[in-house]
Order: C-alpha cells, then structure tokens, then sequence
C-alpha cells in the first residue's frame, strides 16, 4: 500500500456487477428503460458507450485489475459503488431483487481486500418504504458505508415528503448517502456531442442539490452525510443566484439560512479536472467538505486523482484532509479500515 502523510481515499469508484446484468437483461421494463436511455443519449453516444463498456468490462469486475490501478494511482482505498443504473422503474418484488443482488455483489467485491475496499449499496427509492429497510440492511447486516442514489427516483424529488422517512434513517445510521446522476431530465435537447453526460450530468446534480438546499430538508436532518458527485454540478459556481433568489423571493425562502450555507454541509468529490476548478470548489463550500473523486474506471473520470488534487496547489493541511481526511469522516470511521 501507497505510504503517505494521510491515506489516499478515492470515493467515487463503480463495479459492474453480472449477475444483476443477467437479472435485468429478462425484464421488460429494462427494455422500455434502454429507450428511453437512448432517445436522451442519441445513437452516436449510446454506440461510443456500449463500446467503451465491452472494453472496462474486466476493470468493473476484477479486483486483482482494480488493485493495480488504485496502486498506479496512489490511491489506497476505494470506495465502490455500483454503476448508477437505478432501476426506479421497477415495481416492489422486482426493486427488492435486484436491490438484494446489487447489495450482495458489492459485499462480495469488498471482501475481496477488505483492507483496500469500502461498499456503498443502492436503495429502490421509488418504493420509500422499501429503500428504508434496504438502507437498514445493507448498514447494519451486510456492513456497506452507505448507498448511492440518483438525483430523482420515480418522479420523486429528493426532498420530497414521501422521502423523509429514508433521511430520517439515513441520519440516525449515519450512512453516506452518494448523489450520482443517470441521464438527464432534459432528453432529447442533449442527444448530440455526448451534451447528455457533459452537460445533463451537471444539470441533474445541480437540480438535486438545489431541491435539498430550498426545500429546508437539511434543517429538518442536520446529521445527513450527503456525498454529491462531479463537484456537485454546476452549483457551486454560481451560488451568488441562489442566495439571491433566497434573499428576494418568498416561494425560495424555505430553508433557515441561505443556500451557500447548505453546502458546507455536504460532501463534495474531487472531479472536477482543472487546478483552478477544484480550489475554486474548495472556496465554495470549505477544505472540510471535498474528497477524492476518480470516477473509476470511465472515460469522463480521471487516473491519477492524487496528482490532480497536489496541482491544486493547496497548503498541506487541506491536502490532507481531501485526500482522505473528510472520507473518514463522511464514511463514519475513525481509522482508515472499516471495523
């Protein structure tokens, strides 16, 4: 393992795991959902992914291959999660199926080198009630950190009513909960030039960010551990808007305080490719709330995370604390290895 002043903590990795391909591939709602994908994508990108996913196929599923990255990187631990393919269509007996295969194939990536991988499950947000029984079980039975998440669920917004029983357990577990976009809501605008992830995937985190901030759910859950991916879009470099429309519009002055305070509440990964795009997310919401984010192993992540966070140039207080410093804090941990 890398030795370094502070453990190098890489919170945004994916695995693709097959036996929930397999399940999902009998569905006829997975069919309808593959149109839908593809009517946002457009044809071109939809090509260049299914390639590109032929190709990493082996880095989402081998430990012994994803070890040898995270080694080349620096990187000594990993946080997994699954690609963000949620599902929300699914009905109750089909979402706690696939809920349970994806939480399993996660565990049992991560006992693969439990000392080099941390879980992150998913939840069926669609069926509320569900997601907090799957929640519970995936902490406190299986062990994973936390889940991951789209930024909308069945029509649901993140901050709507019928969610609050799953931030209420969210908090009292003290679970990670990761925001991560699948598609955008904008579909077919974004169907040319790959404007569906460079762009949607932004937009979506931005929106969802933006519902949590407004809607007050930070008040009414201070103890949330939310983790957004991408540097959370494009909120963070425009908040000036946000605390505006807070300051001079009723219908947006929902939340206590205004919503720059909100995201020094949340956790914020690290991609955002540019020296002075990530000093300038660190302004916006504090060296405290920014941890390392690659995005493993796909095209629009990066391989070297480590390098690209020293670039920055930050003092070494800072450094350390986006390193790894905050993940142990977000994740719930007290030493760099899960217990």
């Amino acid at each position: 393992m890398t030795q370094t002043h502070c453990p190098s903590i890489d919170v945004h990795a994916h695995a693709l795991l097959p036996a929930v391909q397999q399940e999902v591939a009998k569905l006829p709602g997975h069919e309808r959902q593959q149109q839908l994908d593809l009517k946002g994508s457009g044809t071109e990108s939809t090509a260049v992914n299914r390639a590109q996913l032929g190709r990493l196929g082996p880095l989402l599923i081998d430990p012994a291959l994803r070890l040898a990255a995270m080694d080349t990187a620096g990187v000594d631990l990993q946080v997994i999660s699954p690609m963000p393919l949620y599902h929300y269509w699914a009905d109750r007996a089909v979402a706690l199926r696939l809920t349970r295969l994806t939480n399993e194939g996660i565990t049992e990536l991560v006992a693969a080198a439990p000392d080099r991988f941390i879980g992150l499950g998913t939840v069926p947000l669609q069926h509320p009630d569900l997601a907090i029984d799957e929640l519970t079980h995936a902490v406190n039975d299986l062990g994973l950190r936390g889940v991951q998440i789209g930024t909308s669920a069945g029509g649901l917004e993140l901050a709507d009513e019928a969610l609050e029983g799953f931030w209420a357990r969210a908090a009292e577990l003290s679970a990670a909960v990761f925001i991560h976009p699948w598609g955008c809501s904008l579909g077919e605008r974004l169907d040319r030039y790959y404007l569906a992830n460079t762009v949607g995937n932004p937009v979506e985190t931005a929106v969802a960010l933006s519902h949590i901030v407004f809607s007050g759910l930070l008040d009414r859950h201070p103890d949330l551990r939310l983790l957004a991916a991408h540097g959370g879009g494009y909120l963070p470099t425009y908040l000036g808007r946000s605390d505006h429309a807070w300051q001079v519009r009723p219908e947006a002055h929902r939340s206590a305080e205004p919503p720059s305070n909100y995201l020094r509440r949340i956790f914020f990964d690290s991609l955002v490719y540019t020296p002075q795009a990530l000093r300038h997310l660190v302004e916006a919401v504090g060296p405290d709330r920014v941890v390392l984010g690659s995005d493993y192993p796909f095209d629009m992540g990066v391989a070297d995370p480590v390098d690209r966070l020293l670039a920055a140039g930050l003092n070494p207080t800072d450094t350390d604390r986006i390193r790894g410093t905050n993940a142990l804090h977000l994740l719930g941990l007290t030493a760099p290895l899960p217990a």
